[in-house]
């Protein structure tokens, strides 16, 4: 599926669950692994004295040593080493997002922000960053992933919510699954208002309305896997909340949820809408999101 997978690396369980993500996409994309390592850039003085190169030298070996660590894990779990870089950025986001540009990278995998509950994703800083920033796809590693990784991919599953780029994104998706030999699930997420309405209106009210929308759901993922190669399977996840929907279905280990960038985002960047952030809050497995470069019409 690519060629060089970029892998930001902290040392502490963020770093270790993106390194295992990472190591384990590697392997089985046959690509490229490269580390880095973001720290805060020294100060820009006109005069750089003793002090200054002092603490530049202090933040390198700060980020070397972090490689270093990341190096053991790597070769404690049997994996191929892998190449490191050390770069300066004013936020380890928007650092990577540059090291991503330079390099070359064709992916960008991190872990979660400190806090949130075991096997779900929380949005930090970092991922906030990237992913209002970065020119590649960004897969995003829950919390704990290091501590069962499966052995291998199983399934790739994509978000699907009936606009242009989505359908975009599903030929994305499949030929990701293609080049990876995975099945590729296509899913609609249907989430009732029930918190809205229910109250006044009752749940009665609602059932024509949500009928109708998952009638339309279903032809359009009819004709939408009638247009995809290969075997695609369809499902639609209903819920009264977006936490609800996905958990109504099941979850293979070494699954990947897909979803597409926003398109009220920056052009040529990903943007996560409000429906986005909920599918990758609420996810049980990594989630990979779509730059605007890879799913534009």
């Amino acid at each position: 599926m690519t060629g060089r997978v970029l892998c930001g690396y902290m040392p502490d369980r963020r770093g270790k669950d993106a390194l295992a993500l990472a190591a384990l996409f590697a392997r089985v994309a046959g690509a490229e692994l490269v580390l880095a390592n973001v720290h805060p850039p020294a100060w820009p003085v006109p005069n750089q004295g003793a002090v200054d190169l002092e603490w530049r030298q202090f933040l390198v070996e700060r980020s070397e040593e972090a490689l270093a660590h990341a190096r053991g894990l790597l070769e404690s779990w049997g994996a191929p080493p892998a190449r490191t870089i050390v770069h300066a950025g004013r936020g380890s986001g928007r650092g990577l997002a540059e090291v991503a540009e330079r390099e070359g990278a064709d992916l960008v995998i991190i872990g979660p922000a400190p806090g949130g509950p075991r096997t779900r994703i929380a949005v930090g800083s970092t991922a906030d960053q990237l992913l209002h920033g970065a020119p590649v796809p960004v897969l995003l590693a829950p919390k704990g992933y290091a501590s069962a990784p499966p052995e291998s991919f199983s399934r790739i599953t994509l978000t699907y919510r009936r606009r242009s780029a989505d359908r975009v994104a599903c030929r994305v998706a499949a030929r990701a699954a293609a080049r990876l030999d995975l099945p590729l699930r296509v899913v609609h997420v249907l989430v009732r208002t029930t918190r809205f309405f229910g109250a006044t209106a009752g749940f009665d009210a609602e059932e024509p309305v949500l009928r109708a929308a998952r009638e339309a759901a279903e032809q359009d993922l009819a004709a939408l896997s009638a247009g995809l190669p290969g075997a695609v399977t369809t499902e639609i996840l209903q819920g009264d909340d977006v936490a609800a929907a996905l958990a109504s279905t099941r979850w293979e280990p070494g699954e990947i949820m897909v979803c597409g960038s926003s398109g009220a985002g920056p052009l040529r960047r990903v943007f996560l809408g409000d429906m986005s952030m909920k599918l990758v809050r609420n996810a049980p497995c990594p989630v990979m999101v779509l730059p605007r470069t890879l799913i534009q019409e």
